[in-house]
């Protein structure tokens, strides 16, 4: 869909509930400073999300013709696949241990199922599709071993210290989900994890490669 008008009117709604979700991810829908926001991976992925689609929404207000949007392609990608995981992992794996009152926080229900969905419509409907190389999937995967890394290096810095809980009192600060936490898991556990999510990540990245292509042929016609 090429049409200006619309693109400004969806990339607008979604900056605002973008905003909304990056207001209440730091505790102020409940009165109450959230000082861990900073090492969630849902929070960094829509995070990066919020920034990519404010570069979108530059785009498309500076020109004036229609066209279909086109900007930052490849860290639109990685992107999408970052908050595809995060709505999955979220709403299959975390949200059945979460209590009612989590779930139903406005920046969860935006952060885990209203963005991700929105910004993945988004690259179907208004973005120029043709630009995902074969690459683009594996390059995606340093997105997610990154966050590992940084898990890993924040843990260092607070001693290894399970003692340090988050905001919410309920999990060690330095295991931000139960699938890093070696005392749920296991060492084996974590490897184990860490794996099958990167290799559904890359399986995940070439489908839509896949998908990509097909859009293309069909922009064509």
């Amino acid at each position: 869909m090429k049409n200006r008008t619309a693109q400004l009117i969806y990339q607008s709604v979604y900056c605002a509930f973008a905003l909304i979700g990056v207001i209440g991810s730091v505790g102020f829908f409940k009165y109450q400073f959230t000082w861990d926001f900073y090492i969630y991976f849902t929070n960094i992925s829509s995070y990066l999300c919020f920034a990519v689609m404010l570069a979108e929404l530059f785009q498309t207000a500076k020109r004036r013709d229609n066209a279909y949007v086109s900007a930052c392609p490849k860290l639109k990608y990685i992107s999408m696949l970052g908050t595809l995981l995060t709505f999955m992992v979220f709403n299959i794996m975390i949200a059945p241990q979460q209590t009612p009152q989590f779930i139903v926080a406005v920046e969860c229900i935006l952060f885990h199922m209203v963005l991700p969905i929105m910004f993945i419509v988004d690259w179907f409907l208004f973005y120029e599709h043709g630009k995902v190389k074969w690459t683009y999937p594996l390059i995606s995967a340093a997105f997610p071993l990154i966050y590992c890394g940084y898990v890993l290096i924040h843990a260092a810095i607070l001693g290894f210290d399970s003692s340090i809980v988050n905001s919410i009192g309920t999990d060690p600060l330095i295991y931000p989900y139960f699938f890093f936490n070696p005392e749920k898991v296991g060492y084996g556990g974590i490897a184990m994890w860490v794996a099958i999510l990167l290799a559904a990540f890359i399986v995940i990245g070439y489908l839509f490669f896949g998908v990509d292509r097909l859009l293309c042929k069909k922009q064509k016609r």
